[in-house]
């Protein structure tokens, strides 16, 4: 079950569970779309691997399965 991480790991913006915002990769690094695009290209600096849109989990299942509340911060040096 995916994350859902609560932040931009690039510039520590929120992005909430329901965010259209938040991109990922294949080991749920995450970012928002300015950060993902402009600084990124849409590759993750992480693992090389292409950066996609976050799915968003239905409210009513975020009750059993909440979204992470661990923020990770690691921008570009």
């Amino acid at each position: 079950m995916l994350q859902l991480r609560p932040n931009c790991e690039h510039c520590d913006c929120d992005l909430p569970p329901h965010s259209e915002m938040a991109r990922i990769c294949t080991f749920e690094c995450t970012f928002c779309t300015s950060c993902a695009d402009q600084v990124y290209q849409g590759i993750c600096p992480n693992c090389g691997g292409n950066l996609v849109a976050r799915p968003i989990r239905p409210a009513n299942k975020l009750i059993s399965y909440p979204a992470s509340q661990e923020r990770v911060h690691r921008p570009a040096t």
